[in-house]
């Protein structure tokens, strides 16, 4: 029997035939997307099957290069004009990193982040663009955006350019505000800003403990205390993700288990100068708490840390790369079957310009290749390999029979059941038009800039001083944008002439010595001004009223600076106009520490790194905070 045509044109007809049948019939036919290009809906591409069905049946489809892909998550550019290519006259990381085609078609890679990007309506159309060049790949998996924080008001390393998002305090400034409800209000807008743009995974919260004040990762955190932190964690997750992860939500990463506050003397594990944490006050169990309320509102997604959790388990090794840490405590004792990828770096070593590399963050495993480290993170039970884009290793790893392909597939599922349960492979695009105007719309805007003000937090305010008269005080600022200060008093260029001074002060730090410039940028060091700083912050106190505003990222030692300053505020990512509505009574300050503020540095080298509340006679405890 010769066939006059082929098999696929026939079910394909068949297909459309049943499908007009149906309509005839009075019954809706399903939509679908042929995304393997077979002329049939397979159960995949099948909106009404289950998420299980759906995945089994693309797992099954899958290569082994195609699985091998879909563990590597790395970062990728889109252009200001919204394209992918690498323009001929690219600077920065457009220059440096590979671009979404390198890691779409040649690695089979659908797992990307953001670190800087374009304005939202670029942002939107380079996003449609990649899940364009998703959907014709040979199975059409989508793709799934990631971003660490874009809506904070911060210049802080970590936060994001916000490029049009609404700004917030940080997340020590929404547990100095200690309202849970407000946090799942800002994290609901948050949600809808990111959705609008196709950014479907939050690389956040934190939900370590600033237990060591000089720890450089101290403003990502909700500060110190386990039982304020959990609450705020939970808020969080349940604003991005809803009450369970759906078509509408943002997938939460919550980070990093098993709590990575207690750096020895605040050195971060980013680098080789500190690559263990450590527990002098036995205090292992105290930075599992959040996470626990982290797993009670179901996040999707957790990172370990880099540091290697000293003493507490059998190998000191990095977490990620920990059997014990991963399989034996984060999936047995606590049941978590969710994802679970590296934090950034862990496998490759990368230059950071003529003769500076910055070594892959392997430690305790330094002596291991790159495909002998990728196995282990494997066998630890980690899901996926953040900051990597090496499928390779994988793929040799199951060839030479290292890895079985069975355990890429317990991995490939949590990944492929999260785009599943995003509704990506329904509905991967996003309407341009609409990102432009739910990205930074007036509502959220005014909500993120009302928290700034909130967040605020009174800790000094000498004879009533707080709130000033607006109008024709005099008042000599520092730090302040004067056209700023201007709508709210008479502007001076000399101290002597004013009335009282505004000053606003940055939490000090001083760079560890080293070649690496991202290294350099981390705030580490003592946590007191020093020198000709000092002198020349003291001498402006003793000249005139002085309205001292901190920015604390870390806690801040200021005993000096306390003492003579007429009022003291803190703040957690806030405007200059912020500052003024506070310090003139168009707003007023509802923070509360949510850390200690030491008395000394000498006080903050007696803490334990693992231990909260322990600073010697700190000048204000965990929870000041006054009002008017």
């Amino acid at each position: 029997m010769t066939l006059l045509y082929p098999p696929r044109i026939i079910f394909s007809s068949l297909f459309v035939a049943l499908a007009v049948l149906a309509v005839s019939c009075g019954q809706k036919a399903p939509a679908y997307r042929d995304l393997n290009k077979n002329g049939k809906m397979d159960v995949y591409e099948d909106s009404t099957k289950s998420v299980d069905a759906r995945v089994e049946d693309l797992l099954s489809q899958m290569n082994l290069e195609e699985k091998a892909g879909m563990m590597f998550i790395n970062g990728v550019y889109i252009n200001d004009d919204g394209t992918l290519e690498r323009k001929p006259d690219a600077q920065g990381l457009a220059a440096r990193l590979p671009t979404a085609s390198d890691y779409i078609e040649k690695k089979h890679m659908n797992h990307m982040n953001y670190w800087d990007a374009p304005g939202v309506k670029a942002m939107a159309e380079g996003y449609n663009a990649m899940q364009k060049m998703a959907e014709n790949t040979r199975l059409g998996i989508p793709v799934t955006i990631a971003s660490d924080p874009r809506n904070y008001f911060s210049n802080n390393i970590f936060a994001m350019a916000a490029r049009g998002f609404s700004q917030w305090p940080e997340q020590l400034g929404f547990a100095a505000i200690g309202d849970d409800t407000l946090v799942r209000k800002f994290a609901d807008m948050a949600r809808q800003e990111y959705v609008a743009v196709g950014i479907r995974e939050a690389l956040h919260p934190m939900a370590d403990l600033a237990t060591e004040p000089r720890w450089a990762r101290v403003s990502g955190t909700f500060g110190e205390d386990a039982q304020l932190s959990s609450r705020m964690v939970k808020g969080y997750i349940l604003g991005f993700q809803g009450e369970q992860l759906g078509p509408q939500s943002v997938a939460c990463m919550t980070k990093h288990f098993s709590g990575g506050g207690p750096q020895k003397e605040g050195l971060d594990p980013h680098f080789e100068f500190q690559k263990g944490q450590v527990y002098p006050g036995n205090n292992f169990e105290y930075h599992i708490i959040p996470f626990l309320a982290a797993f009670e509102a179901h996040t999707a997604s957790i990172m370990p840390y880099y540091g290697v959790p000293t003493g507490q388990t059998s190998e000191d090794v990095g977490f990620s790369y920990n059997k014990e840490i991963i399989t034996g405590l984060l999936r047995g004792k606590y049941k978590y079957d969710g994802v679970v990828c590296t934090d950034w770096g862990l496998i490759t070593d990368a230059p950071m310009g003529p003769g500076i590399i910055w070594p892959a963050r392997a430690w305790g495993v330094e002596h291991l290749s790159r495909a002998e480290r990728v196995q282990k993170v494997i066998e630890a039970g980690c899901d996926q390999f953040g900051g990597e884009s090496s499928p390779e290793l994988v793929i040799e790893l199951v060839k030479t029979g290292k890895v079985s392909e069975a355990r890429l597939d317990e991995s490939v599922r949590r990944l492929l059941r999260q785009k599943f349960v995003l509704g990506l492979f329904d509905h991967p695009y996003v309407d341009v038009e609409k990102a432009v105007q739910i990205v930074g719309n007036d509502e959220f805007v005014r909500a993120g800039e009302a928290a700034q003000r909130r967040s605020f937090t009174l800790l000094k305010n000498e004879a009533k001083t707080l709130p000033l008269q607006t109008g024709s005080v005099k008042i000599y600022v520092k730090n302040v944008d004067p056209a700023v200060a201007a709508q709210y008093g008479q502007v001076v260029n000399d101290p002597k002439e004013a009335d009282f001074a505004i000053l606003r002060l940055n939490t000090p730090w001083y760079p560890v010595e080293t070649k690496n410039p991202f290294a350099l940028g981390f705030h580490h060091g003592d946590l007191d001004f020093k020198g000709a700083e000092k002198d020349s912050i003291l001498q402006l106190l003793a000249a005139v009223p002085t309205i001292v505003d901190i920015y604390l990222d870390r806690p801040a030692v200021i005993p000096e600076i306390n003492a003579n300053a007429r009022a003291l505020l803190a703040n957690y990512g806030a405007s200059d106009a912020a500052l003024l509505d506070i310090i003139f009574g168009k707003a007023k300050p509802g923070g509360k520490l949510p850390f200690e503020l030491p008395s000394s540095m000498e006080a903050v080298r007696k803490q334990k790194e693992d231990v909260p509340h322990d600073s010697e006679n700190p000048l204000y405890p965990f929870g000041a905070g006054l009002s008017y």
